[in-house]
């Protein structure tokens, strides 16, 4: 997820990624044989997403039936979809691809009854919905696609409602230190809680060997192209997987605080008759 100078480019990668994927299922079964029993068959996207972060997720946003929940980088709808679904809730699903956006329009009905999900092309960092309308945000795996994180974040963190709640699935070196609370500040969320995913880097390990492994089947399947793309990223990461940290944020945007009343207004003062209290409040009956 981009800005716009180079967003056309990455964009047609992961068109051409989606539209060949569709033509095999190569693809799914690699990331099947790598997750193993922790593998969600209905969900079958191309990220991290097992049955672990999906538990996770779900009882991380805290959402009532009915409440919007937006997945932001949302690929073919997987996440989002089986989320949803599971949570009774509306659903926004925003990615660069239009390939992607249109196989997940394609997989809406199998999961929630028409007019409970939409899809639109978008960025992390344009998502162009209106502020402060999702009662809750995942975005898994995608925010390392953003050319600023930080104003990705702080997109995400606008369209946040009061009380809502934003899941980032994020790694780093165990060495590194992480920035998560500068980028939750400056987006006014906090940091509400932290969970490790200590099986995700041996996870992409897995993925990536099997992806070498069955080269020339992907070659057969997907085209020499998307074949080399998928290669070079396998041997470009795997060298990082060693020490690699992986969790799942969950960020709040704080509940919107009344003021509480004054003691005037909750106490008859001196020289105040308790006939010129107001007849009438939220506390008194009618």
């Amino acid at each position: 997820m981009t800005h716009s100078a180079a967003r056309p480019t990455l964009a047609s990668q992961f068109d051409a990624f989606h539209a060949a994927r569709a033509r095999s299922g190569l693809v799914n079964h690699l990331y099947a044989t790598a997750m193993g029993e922790a593998y969600p068959p209905e969900v079958a996207d191309s990220s991290s997403c097992d049955w672990p972060l999906l538990g996770l997720m779900t009882s991380r946003l805290r959402m009532r039936p009915g409440q919007l929940l937006v997945d932001a980088g949302c690929g073919t709808g997987g996440t989002g979809l089986w989320l949803a679904r599971a949570l009774s809730a509306r659903l926004v699903g925003i990615d660069l691809s239009p390939v992607a956006i249109e196989q997940a329009g394609a997989r809406r009905a199998a999961f929630l009854p028409n007019g409970r999900a939409t899809f639109r092309v978008a960025s992390l960092d344009d998502t162009g919905l209106p502020d402060s309308c999702a009662h809750g945000i995942v975005c898994v795996d995608s925010l390392g696609f953003a050319s600023n994180r930080r104003d990705a974040v702080r997109e995400l963190g606008r369209v946040l409602a009061p009380g809502g709640r934003l899941l980032l699935t994020r790694a780093l070196r165990q060495s590194a230190e992480p920035a998560w609370v500068e980028e939750a500040s400056s987006a006014g969320l906090t940091v509400e809680h932290v969970a490790e995913r200590p099986h995700e880097p041996a996870m992409w390990e897995r993925l990536y060997r099997l992806w070498i492994d069955h080269a020339d089947h992907l070659r057969r399947e997907l085209g020499d192209p998307q074949a080399e793309n998928m290669l070079r990223e396998a041997r470009n990461k795997l060298p990082s997987l060693p020490g690699r940290r992986a969790v799942l944020l969950t960020l709040r945007r704080p509940p919107e605080q009344t003021t509480p009343p004054s003691p005037t207004d909750t106490m008859t003062g001196l020289g105040r008759h308790p006939a010129a209290t107001p007849t009438t409040s939220e506390r008194t009956p009618q």
